[in-house]
């Protein structure tokens, strides 16, 4: 396979300099394709992380050694997605710091959709908010096992802190509103 060493992290504001200096960048979005049809950068192609296959898109990337910019929503799903990739025996991959939010906070231009859909973060928060303050009431309300509900959250959410891996969000991620038609036919403009 594939071996190359380069930067591992770049920051919006550098990445936006190769772009507009005329450098070819291979710019990768692992989001869902729900949230990239709702706002991305300009030339990111869409692979989402639950359907990123490292070897495959190597095989047909083409680029040899060059370098390949990944991000997501913040940064977490893209460490996974070089993670991939360095199994796969490729170690060019650099992490774009902060993802599309830090792009979008930065002031750079960013392609924007019709569809609006919350962030995948945003729904985990709401999801587990949800699921202990109903646990909460019911175990005050009804029965003190319902406490249960509040200790398998917090559970949850503690790994998902240790680890950066986090079950609900790849759960979240398969749910229909954060699927794109044109996306999932193969469209990544």
């Amino acid at each position: 396979m594939m071996k190359t060493q380069s930067q591992t992290t770049i920051g919006p504001r550098e990445l936006y300099g190769l772009l507009t200096g005329g450098h070819r960048v291979s710019l990768l979005d692992v989001r869902t394709p729900a949230e990239y049809a709702a706002v991305h950068v300009p030339g990111a192609r869409l692979v989402p992380l639950d359907k990123l296959d490292a070897a495959a898109f190597l095989k047909a990337y083409g680029g040899g050694d060059k370098p390949i910019y990944i991000l997501c929503q913040g940064g977490a799903r893209a460490q996974r997605a070089m993670e991939k990739f360095q199994r796969a025996g490729f170690h060019g991959c650099v992490l774009v710091e902060g993802g599309t939010q830090a792009w979008m906070e930065a002031g750079l231009p960013v392609n924007r959709g019709e569809r609006k859909v919350l962030p995948l973060m945003q729904q985990v928060q709401i999801t587990v908010g949800f699921f202990s303050a109903t646990g909460a009431v019911l175990a005050l309300a009804l029965n003190k096992w319902f406490a249960v509900i509040q200790l398998a959250t917090g559970c949850g959410l503690l790994v998902a802190g240790l680890t950066g891996f986090c079950g609900l969000a790849m759960v979240l991620a398969k749910m229909p509103w954060n699927r794109d038609a044109k996306a999932q036919s193969g469209c990544t403009c």
